[in-house]
């Protein structure tokens, strides 16, 4: 398997994924009569990132990821999103972002180093293999599962079919 296979195809999985629950968690604000800003601002718990900010973090780790393993110009994107639809567009800008990516420009990617801030002053540089599997996907799949578990603490309908996008 190449680098880009394990890589960017799980990123577009997820990613599309996070746009359908929040297809049905709109479909859902409607249907319950809650506003969407609830949803939007619901946290597992007080001292946990609301869900928008859940997804903007799961689009900045999979298009950083793919950024900083290719060595291309990091991304910024700042989180200006504040309904449904802005969100999807967000995810809808990431998933074209990722898809320019093409399969050479992986080629050695997992033994190249790659710097990436760790705090406001610290940096940290892994090889691309470990900055994959220890960070960037660990990252992406904790804000995006954190994401689903808060729909579906908030009684939005969707299961683990939804989280993978094969529902």
């Amino acid at each position: 398997m190449s680098f880009y296979d394990a890589a960017v195809p799980a990123y577009l999985q997820i990613l599309g994924s996070l746009s359908g629950l929040l297809a049905r968690a709109e479909a859902h604000c409607e249907a319950k009569n809650i506003q969407p800003e609830v949803l939007l601002g619901a946290r597992l718990y007080p001292d946990m990132l609301p869900l928008s900010k859940q997804i903007q973090l799961a689009c900045d780790f999979a298009a950083k990821g793919c950024a900083r393993l290719t060595h291309s110009d990091v991304p910024t994107t700042p989180d200006t999103e504040k309904s449904f639809a802005e969100l999807r567009q967000r995810l809808a800008k990431t998933i074209d972002y990722v898809k320019t990516f093409k399969p050479a420009q992986f080629d050695g990617a997992d033994s190249r180093d790659v710097t990436f801030p760790t705090g406001p002053d610290k940096n940290l540089t892994l090889k691309g293999q470990q900055f994959l599997t220890s960070f960037s996907f660990p990252n992406f799949y904790f804000h995006a599962a954190t994401a689903h578990g808060i729909l579906r603490h908030n009684g939005v309908e969707i299961g683990k079919r939804d989280f993978l996008g094969v529902s």
